[in-house]
């Protein structure tokens, strides 16, 4: 196709934005799981008016978010694996399929994984528990900062989280035990994500920092980002993407909250004269989604509708820009974990036609590298284009 060398494709992931039950959510104890439906329902209608007018209501019924009279492309996505995280949905939105499901451990960690942790780090290690990690940090916290102490915890992810007072831990220190730990993490034990969790504060007042570092298991095989690198196609990362990614990006820009993360996406759009930009709004799962916080879920979701219209004004005639998610985390569902959804789509580009398209996550990417290279991935790699 011509003109693909001067071609851009935006790909922003709103984290946590499920759109109804996968058909095997019951295995994962996830069944009737709707988290832009439920969060509709409860916020007595979403005031949603770019999203609107793109299609979000043509997708599914929605409180206050009509369907669209001339929608964009629109529709569900599904994972090809299994999986509810953000490692396994990012993977999958390019095309990674891990072939068997990663690691979990709903009763912590084997005693002598977490004496090894002890050894490599010099830390004592506290709690070792299932649990979210504004739990952890409220009930472990102060003794963390008195004694110097790691707090390690999970959750029904495949994750090992550590959290430290900066106080006694300093950050620097958190991440490379961290790093560590990752290697430690290898085999029938290579979780998705071990993710560092700095927090400060005096006791009864602690707050994450936004220091957040996460240390991704290798992906198991190629990705549609690494044929957009092998034909020179230029990878910037906005947020935690990079770190899901490792090898895979070229750039890396700032995105640990969601207003330093539109920053850089819009930034980045006013800047570029071509390639991909991949982008993760973190807050409506970390912040909002884990909390059950439905209006502040709402806020986030109004702000990303506001940055979207900014995004639109300035999209060229030749971009592509789709607006996804990666799983679920339903605010009405027991416990705080995320739940086993379909991700919605949207895609903005030159005759989308408004046609529906439901499929794997992995088209998202196949239509990226077809947008920005003219041609195909190769097959090994899963996703059939829907732009391009």
């Amino acid at each position: 196709m011509s003109g693909t060398a001067a071609r851009r494709a935006v790909v922003v992931v709103l984290d946590a934005c499920g759109v109804g039950a996968l058909p095997d959510a019951a295995d994962y104890g996830d069944a009737g799981t709707n988290t832009l439906g439920h969060l509709a329902r409860e916020a007595g209608g979403l005031r949603l008016p770019r999203l609107q007018a793109l299609g979000l209501g043509s997708i599914l019924p929605l409180d206050g978010v009509p369907p669209a009279t001339d929608p964009v492309l629109h529709g569900r996505l599904h994972p090809l694996g299994s999986g509810k995280d953000s490692t396994t949905g990012h993977w999958e939105l390019m095309g990674v399929v891990a072939p068997a499901p990663l690691p979990t451990y709903p009763d912590g960690f084997p005693p002598d994984l977490i004496a090894e942790i002890e050894r490599l780090t010099g830390r004592p290690v506290i709690g070792n528990v299932t649990s979210d990690g504004l739990s952890a940090i409220d009930e472990l916290g102060e003794q963390a900062r008195r004694d110097g102490a790691l707090i390690v915890y999970t959750s029904q992810d495949s994750v090992l989280q550590i959290a430290a007072h900066v106080g006694a831990v300093p950050t620097p220190e958190l991440h490379a035990a961290c790093a560590a730990v990752r290697e430690l993490m290898s085999g029938e034990h290579a979780v998705g994500r071990v993710i560092a969790r700095p927090f400060d504060g005096p006791e009864g007042a602690f707050e994450r920092t936004g220091e957040r570092r996460d240390f991704t298991v290798t992906p198991p095989m190629e990705s549609h980002l690494d044929t957009l690198r092998a034909r020179a196609v230029p990878v910037h990362a906005v947020g935690k993407v990079a770190q899901l990614f490792p090898g895979s990006i070229d750039v890396a820009h700032p995105g640990a909250t969601n207003a330093e993360a539109i920053a850089s996406t819009t930034r980045l759009l006013g800047e570029l004269d071509s390639g991909f930009v991949f982008t993760n709004l973190i807050e409506t799962d970390q912040v909002y989604g884990h909390r059950k916080d439905v209006d502040g879920f709402h806020a986030a979701l109004r702000e990303i509708d506001a940055a979207t219209t900014a995004w639109l004004d300035l999209l060229k005639p030749e971009d592509l820009l789709v607006l996804t998610a990666d799983h679920g985390c339903d605010p009405l569902h027991p416990g705080t974990d995320h739940t086993r959804e379909h991700a919605p789509l949207l895609a903005v580009f030159p005759g989308n036609g408004g046609r529906r398209h439901d499929g794997p996550l992995a088209d998202v990417g196949a239509s990226v590298v077809r947008w920005l290279t003219g041609s195909d991935g190769p097959a090994i790699v899963p996703g059939t284009a829907f732009a391009g």
